[in-house]
């Protein structure tokens, strides 16, 4: 089951509390959906769970049932119509709209008055026309309209509710959307999907950690290279001193620092210096490896 499945199933458990909320859901679904036209409606869905909530959202909203709808089972898109002039007419009543004035649809903000009509109508919107990215791949969700003044004053809706969208369009439709992680997951949690934005901010965690691991392995390990590259340098400047002058040559300090160098070249300074007889700091074992590696560039 793909996350926005998911989502969209969880939108779906929950009825609409109040008959003020189940219009403006209906609004939101009619606004976004294939066809919302003076002589038709027409809902087309992927979505099982969506399919299953539509009549009974109608029939609470209008009182009123879809004039077609798909078989029970029925898979793929499923569609939904109205064709019936007084079902139509009953609900462009409801939203105040009057195709002789404007042909153009318009969000009457008059029915999203309280911020729980609000959110409603969003719910509606995405589920019928809002899609949302996998978390693992990426953090992306959109709402799809083909009205361009339906886009234009979703945009002006959105901070009202606390969001701030980004707009663009495709083809012939206007999409709003957002980007950030968090802003996703709230609007999840406003329009009643907890469950699904709490995945979405775990699914984040779980990413960045698994980021910060890697870096950390990475500069463990660019690290390492460079400890062992200089251990290598090392022995190979004590080598070179000791072919020439010997070993006996060294004062006692530094003649002890480049024979445990010689047996131990794998360990860490720290290591080295805790084996010296007594043991030394960090520093001042550095400090006699660089002298040694001055002599034997001599």
């Amino acid at each position: 089951m793909s996350f926005g499945t998911q989502v969209k199933e969880e939108l779906c458990r929950g009825e609409p509390a109040r008959k003020c909320c189940a219009r403006a859901e209906a609004y939101g679904v009619l606004l976004f959906c294939h066809t919302f036209a003076p002589r038709e409606i027409k809902v087309v869905t992927g979505s099982a769970a969506f399919a299953g909530r539509l009549p009974e959202l109608f029939r609470r909203a209008f009182r009123l049932s879809f004039d077609q709808r798909p078989e029970p089972g029925e898979a793929g898109k499923r569609i939904f119509l109205i064709h019936d002039p007084d079902k139509l007419s009953a609900i462009r009543e409801i939203y105040g709209i009057d195709p002789a004035v404007s042909l153009a649809h318009h969000i009457n903000f008059a029915v999203l008055e309280e911020d729980h009509c609000r959110t409603a109508f969003l719910r509606g919107a995405f589920l019928t026309a809002g899609s949302v990215s996998d978390p693992a791949k990426g953090y992306h969700l959109e709402l799809v309209t083909s009205h361009y003044n339906v886009s234009r004053e979703l945009s002006a809706l959105l901070p009202e509710v606390g969001f701030s969208p980004k707009q663009t369009t495709r083809k012939s439709n206007y999409i709003t959307y957002f980007k950030s992680s968090e802003t996703i997951a709230d609007f999840l949690t406003a329009v009643g999907a907890p469950l699904s934005a709490m995945e979405l901010m775990n699914a984040k965690l779980e990413k960045h950690l698994r980021g910060s691991v890697n870096r950390r392995v990475n500069c463990d390990s660019a690290n390492l290279d460079k400890a062992v590259d200089a251990a290598l340098g090392q022995v190979e400047a004590i080598e070179r001193y000791a072919s020439v002058h010997g070993l006996d040559s060294l004062p006692d300090k530094l003649r002890e620092t480049a024979a445990l160098r010689m047996d131990h070249p794998e360990l860490t300074l720290s290591q080295l210096a805790a084996l010296c007889d007594p043991p030394v700091t960090k520093s001042c074992l550095n400090h006699r490896l660089r002298k040694l590696m001055e002599l034997a560039g001599r």
